[in-house]
């Protein structure tokens, strides 16, 4: 069992409850991390039979263009994204951190 992790992915999406944060737009980060056996992965050198990081990425960037009021929304869809493409997750966390979650308010991470 091993752990696998896509950090740091930046984006620019029209998210939030306030129609202001949908026009205007914000900074997002999200972090996925994925439980998994990628034993047979690495015992074969087969990147079809581990998690592909292009494809988390590409999950994640297809949710993030789908105009959401809440980030347990966005979350879920990617979670869901994630299951379906990839069978053999064992469990997933998933990291979604706005850089601005006021309008007209800065805070520190």
């Amino acid at each position: 069992m091993g752990k696998v992790a896509l950090e740091g992915m930046e984006f620019y999406a029209y998210h939030g409850f306030y129609e202001e944060e949908q026009i205007i737009g914000n900074n997002y980060v999200i972090d996925v991390f994925i439980k998994t056996n990628f034993g047979a992965a690495a015992e074969e050198d087969d990147l079809y039979k581990t998690i592909n990081y292009e494809t988390v990425y590409l999950i994640c960037q297809r949710e993030m263009k789908v105009k959401t009021k809440l980030l347990e929304a966005i979350g879920m869809r990617i979670m869901q994204g994630l299951k379906h493409q990839f069978q053999n997750i064992h469990e997933a966390t998933i990291k979604i951190k706005k850089e601005n979650p006021m309008p007209g308010v800065k805070l520190d991470s």
